[in-house]
């Protein structure tokens, strides 16, 4: 691993424009995020939560500052560059999922795969394997409307991972969820970080998933501030 750790930002800024002029969300922040580390992002709403992830992601870039993944600054990428670093090193879950209704659990894991260039076969064995891993062996051939929520987003879950990403980025993976699928969606999230090594990062409200993460992060005024680290992380 690099010696400046998985994933790291360096006097991170990001304006909006607005009518009365630019709102400046993150204003210089520095956070450094270890291989293999499961991390919370919390504050109030309207804080920035949701714009770190987006940018740590490569979804959108910052108005200044330089992203750092494995030593790479991946805000110097151009459009494409930043598309194939997505497809390949990120896994995106979302409070919606985001899934394509018209196609069953099976053809929604199998998209990045395809998207990708891998072949059918290929792309159906590992989105098999995925499915399986999160608990849907079961409801492969199953359209997204006919599946529960809490089944949507392992769904969700197992597209994210089935290009075996090194960072998986969850903004709000419970939100839309009762507190026992939450629950359990939250325990998946946790049991995938142990097994397959994952550097996982969650924006989230929740107070219950952010106890059980490693490290907690609280943007104030456009800021990280380290909240708490759990004892032998």
């Amino acid at each position: 691993m690099s010696e400046a750790g998985l994933v790291e930002t360096r006097g991170l800024i990001k304006n909006f424009a607005r009518p009365g002029g630019a709102v400046e969300v993150l204003k210089g922040l520095d956070l450094r995020i270890e291989a293999g580390q499961t991390v919370a992002v919390v504050g109030a709403s309207g804080v920035g939560k949701t714009t770190l992830l987006q940018i740590l992601g490569a979804l959108d870039r910052p108005t200044a500052g330089e992203v750092i993944f494995n030593g790479a600054d991946i805000s110097r990428l151009n459009d494409d560059q930043l598309a194939h670093f997505r497809n390949r090193s990120i896994g995106f879950v979302f409070q919606m999922h985001h899934l394509l209704p018209e196609f069953n659990a099976l053809e929604n894991v199998m998209m990045p795969c395809l998207v990708a260039g891998m072949g059918r076969a290929e792309a159906r064995k590992q989105a098999v394997k995925l499915l399986e891993r999160v608990g849907l062996a079961e409801r492969l051939g199953h359209r997204i409307g006919e599946l529960s929520g809490g089944e949507q987003q392992r769904v969700a879950v197992a597209r994210a991972l089935v290009l075996g990403p090194k960072l998986l980025l969850a903004d709000e993976p419970t939100g839309n969820l009762d507190s026992r699928t939450g629950r359990r969606i939250n325990e998946l999230i946790l049991e995938l970080n142990r097994d397959l090594g994952l550097t996982t990062v969650v924006a989230t409200h929740n107070q219950e998933l952010s106890s059980l993460l490693e490290r907690r992060i609280r943007l104030v005024e456009g800021q990280a501030v380290e909240e708490n680290q759990r004892a032998g992380a």
